[in-house]
C-alpha cells in the first residue's frame, strides 16, 4: 500500500509539473478559387482555347500572357478581349474576379493588328515635321527653280518662321522623352500611319508655301510679325510649364489630385480652364498663322483647334466626375466660352 501511495504521489507531481494541457489548434487550409476562361473568336464564335487555373488576383494582362503561350502567333499587345461581343475591350489592369459571374468565364477575342508603343508614335509624328521643314528651308534650290530662288531674296519672316517651327517640334520631342509619362500601352499601326500622314503632309504643304521664292510677307509688315512671334514664344513657354505640372501634379508625386497652379505665372491659366496645355497649343498655332499669313497654316490651325477641343471636353468630363469641386466653374479649353 505504501508503495502504491508513493507511486501515485510521484505520478501526481509529474502531472502537476507538466502544466495545463495545450489544445492543438486546427490548421486552416485556405481555399483559392480558380477560374476557367473560355476564349472564343469574336467573329466566328468558335472556341480558340481554354485558359485554366486562373486565380482571383490574376488580371486580364495575365490572361493574355497565358493566351499567348497557348497561341504564340498572337502577342499580348495585339490581343483584344471583350466580356460580350461588341462591348468595350477589357483593360489590362482589371482583375478576373471583377468580371467573373461564375467559375467559368467566356471572353471574346479580337486581333487588334500590329501594335506600336505610344512613345514610338509621338516620336515619329514629331520628328517628321522637323526634318521635312529643314529640307524645304535648307535645300530650297532642289525643290524650287534655281534661277527663281536666287532672284528673290528671302524675307526675314521666313527665317523667323523656320526658327519658331523648329522650336515647337523640338520642344515636343524633348517633352516626349523627358517630361511626359507616356502610357505603357500600345497603339494600332494604322493610327501611326494616319498621324504621320496628317503631320507630315501638312508640314510639307506649309513649308512649301512659306519657303517659296515668291512668298509675300504679312499685310501689316514687321509689326504683325513681331507681335505674333512674341505671342508664339509665350504660348510655347506656357505649354511647357503646364506639361511639367501635369507630369508632377504635386510634391508627393500622386496623380490622385487635380493639377493646380503654382508660383509660375504660366500655370495660372488653371484657374480658368481645366486643359490649359491645349489652350497654349492653339495659341501657338494661331500666332504662327498670323505671323506667316498663309492658307495651309490656317487650315491646319482650324483642324487642330477642333481636335483639341474634342480632347479637352472629354478630359473635362472626366475631371468633373473625379474633382467636381475644382472644375465645376471652369471651362474646358477656352475661358468662359468652351
Amino acid at each position: 500500500m505504501k508503495n502504491n501511495a508513493r507511486n501515485f504521489h510521484s505520478l501526481s507531481q509529474l502531472v502537476l509539473s507538466a502544466g495545463p494541457l495545450k489544445t492543438t489548434t486546427a490548421v486552416k487550409h485556405s481555399k483559392t478559387t480558380h477560374f476557367e476562361i473560355e476564349i472564343l473568336d469574336a467573329h466566328t464564335r468558335k472556341q480558340i482555347c481554354i485558359v485554366d487555373k486562373v486565380t482571383q488576383t490574376s488580371t486580364i494582362h495575365d490572361v493574355k500572357q497565358k493566351f499567348h503561350k497557348a497561341c504564340p502567333k498572337w502577342y499580348p499587345s495585339r490581343i483584344g478581349l471583350q466580356l460580350e461581343y461588341g462591348g468595350p475591350y477589357l483593360r489590362d489592369y482589371i482583375t478576373v474576379q471583377s468580371v467573373a459571374a461564375s467559375s467559368i468565364i467566356t471572353l471574346y477575342f479580337t486581333d487588334l493588328g500590329q501594335q506600336v508603343g505610344w512613345t514610338t508614335v509621338f516620336l515619329a509624328e514629331y520628328s517628321g515635321p522637323l526634318l521635312i521643314y529643314l529640307l524645304f528651308y535648307l535645300r530650297s534650290s532642289y525643290i524650287y527653280d534655281v534661277k527663281e530662288s536666287t532672284r528673290w531674296p528671302r524675307h526675314p519672316v521666313v527665317h523667323l518662321a523656320f526658327f519658331c517651327h523648329c522650336i515647337h517640334y523640338i520642344r515636343l520631342l524633348l517633352e516626349t522623352l523627358f517630361v511626359h509619362k507616356v502610357s505603357t500601352g500600345h497603339s494600332p499601326m494604322k493610327n501611326l500611319i494616319k498621324g504621320c500622314a496628317f503631320y507630315w503632309g501638312f508640314t510639307s504643304w506649309m513649308a512649301y508655301y512659306i519657303n517659296h521664292p515668291r512668298y509675300t510677307p504679312p499685310s501689316f509688315g514687321n509689326r504683325q510679325v513681331i507681335v505674333s512671334a512674341i505671342n508664339f514664344l509665350f504660348c510655347e513657354a506656357g505649354n511647357h510649364f503646364i506639361n511639367t505640372v501635369l507630369a508632377h501634379p504635386n510634391h508627393t508625386g500622386s496623380n490622385a489630385c487635380f493639377p493646380s497652379p503654382n508660383y509660375n505665372p504660366f500655370t495660372w491659366l488653371f484657374f480658368l480652364v481645366s486643359c490649359p496645355n491645349y489652350t497654349y497649343e492653339i495659341g501657338s498655332w494661331i500666332s504662327f498663322t498670323v505671323m506667316t499669313q498663309t492658307l495651309p497654316v490656317g487650315i491646319f490651325t482650324i483642324l487642330m483647334t477642333i481636335q483639341m477641343s474634342l480632347w479637352a471636353r472629354k478630359k473635362h468630363k472626366i475631371y468633373r466626375k473625379k474633382f467636381n469641386s475644382y472644375v465645376h466653374r471652369k471651362s474646358a479649353i477656352i475661358p468662359l466660352i468652351l
